[in-house]
């Protein structure tokens, strides 16, 4: 059975901008294949000396990920996330990185967050019960 996904809309990049986003895409779909013990070590490692992400920063790295790769702008929801933490980390900030499930039905979901925020997930997200967060070491 396939489920219909509608695309998130692009935006304009420069060409720097494409590059680095493009690069970030290309390292999550590398990191997403490690399991989520190693994949946690990994991103703690890259958080380290980051300051906070704001959300339009955040957001503008989710929008250039998802402008650069069909996967991310649908259902690609780990790699999405993973790229738009690396692509901030480019750029010196560390967004909120988590991972969560919903119990009643079964649901999966990765995400990024910033001030508390989950970042360009809409108003009407369930709440996930977070499993794995990586943040910044204050």
């Amino acid at each position: 059975m396939t489920m219909p996904v509608g695309l998130e809309p692009s935006v304009r990049l420069s060409w720097r901008r494409r590059i680095a986003a493009r690069f970030a895409v290309a390292s999550a779909s590398v990191l997403m294949r490690l399991p989520p013990r190693r994949l946690r070590q990994v991103l703690g490692v890259l958080s380290r000396r980051a300051a906070p992400a704001t959300k339009d920063q955040a957001l503008a790295a989710r929008n250039a990920v998802v402008s650069v790769s069909v996967r991310c702008a649908g259902q690609g929801c780990l790699q999405r996330s993973v790229a738009t933490v690396l692509l901030c980390r480019l750029g010196g900030t560390w967004p909120d990185w988590c991972t969560g499930v919903l119990t009643d039905p079964f649901r999966a979901h990765a995400w990024v967050e910033a001030e508390g925020i989950p970042v360009g997930e809409g108003t009407g997200m369930p709440p996930f019960r977070k499993l794995i967060t990586v943040s910044v070491r204050r």
